[in-house]
């Protein structure tokens, strides 16, 4: 079953809509990198919009300290016999990763325009045991 890592996305989706008329208004350089965070199958899973973008090329990944550092960059241009369009900029997003996070074990996979990174997470340990109280009229063990 997933577990969602952060509080329901609502609100930070409501505000990119008003914020999407004054995109324009940003410095070129400048762009959101959208994604979600969940756990499954004792993973923590991350998955990043990156939709364009070559990731031998123009995507790195670091882990360093727990915090999980994705940077791209994107060159595209379009060109037409009386036009051309192009679009540049770089993203960056540092996520810290949950307790319990093997940094030696991450996979990474580009697909469709996804990126997902997964970490396995080490098994969760009870924290204590409960011990039974005796009363004083039986016999200790």
């Amino acid at each position: 079953m997933d577990t969602l890592m952060r509080r329901e996305r609502f609100l930070p989706d409501l505000l990119d809509w008003f914020e999407e008329p004054l995109a324009t208004m940003r410095p070129h350089t400048w762009q959101s990198m959208r994604f979600e965070d969940y756990i499954k199958d004792g993973r923590y899973v991350l998955r990043v919009e990156l939709p364009g973008i070559d990731p031998e090329k123009d995507v790195e990944i670091d882990l360093t300290n727990g915090v999980l550092t994705i940077h791209a960059e994107r060159r595209e241009e379009h060109r037409e016999q009386y036009r051309t369009e192009f679009r540049y900029g770089s993203f960056t997003r540092s996520i810290s990763l949950p307790q319990g996070a093997d940094e030696n074990d991450v996979k990474a996979v580009y697909d469709q325009g996804i990126l997902e990174v997964s970490v396995r997470l080490a098994e969760r340990r009870p924290e204590g045991r409960h011990i039974p109280i005796q009363g004083a009229t039986q016999p200790k063990e």
